[in-house]
């Protein structure tokens, strides 16, 4: 069975897991992913709370964060109006799980952003091999000892998997996805379609709904 194949397998397993081991309601999950610990962008005291959730090896997550995300910022997270949380939901392979493990080891050095953007700007098949993600930390001046330390005692592989499986287990199904004041949205739309629902969201109103984003 090929890793792609595994981890689809585990993923439907783990959705599964999440129920069998927690009591909780979705909001309390929402609740957990919109407040706990973890990167965000934006004031804590935001009526809106938007937790993104991704994966570094995922095209469309890529396209989000370069072409929607800057534009969200300027608008929304700069002026008060919405929170970000982000959020892993590492699906894609074993490489994904260890660049949200080295990424977490970054926000541990207050470089989380600066390390995402650094992830998401390399597209090569081997981008996040264990030298390359080291090398990514040296080139955004991190203490390099610190973050390999981080990296090889895999301290973020507990923190990265919950997060995954609660993801799964509040219905995202693929990257990137969003709870927008625990609303699900899967897919990466344009900014006018987040402008759209959030001047919606933000003025009282329901969302309006989207067409999936073509391909």
């Amino acid at each position: 069975m090929s890793v792609r194949a595994r981890f689809a397998v585990l993923a439907v397993a783990s959705v599964a897991a999440v129920f069998l081991w927690t009591d909780r309601t979705r909001e309390d999950l929402v609740a957990t992913m919109e407040r706990g610990p973890g990167p965000t962008k934006g004031s804590p005291d935001a009526p809106v709370t938007m937790v993104y959730f991704t994966d570094f090896q995922c095209g469309y997550c890529r396209k989000f964060v370069r072409e929607t995300l800057p534009k969200l910022e300027k608008q929304y997270m700069s002026t008060g109006k919405v929170r970000l949380a982000f959020r892993h939901l590492a699906i894609l392979g074993e490489a994904s799980v260890h660049a949200a493990r080295a990424a977490s080891c970054a926000f541990d050095q207050g470089k989380f952003w600066e390390y995402h953007d650094a992830l998401f700007g390399n597209t090569s098949p081997v981008a996040f091999t264990d030298t390359r993600l080291k090398r990514y930390a040296a080139d955004l001046g991190l203490d390099e000892a610190k973050f390999a330390a981080c990296v090889d005692n895999k301290t973020y592989a507990s923190r990265v998997e919950a997060e995954t499986l609660i993801g799964r287990a509040l219905g995202a199904t693929g990257t990137p996805a969003f709870l927008i004041n625990g609303q699900l949205l899967l897919g990466a739309y344009p900014f006018e379609v987040f402008q759209q629902g959030l001047d919606n969201m933000l003025a009282g109103q329901p969302p309006a709904s989207a067409s999936p984003p073509k391909k």
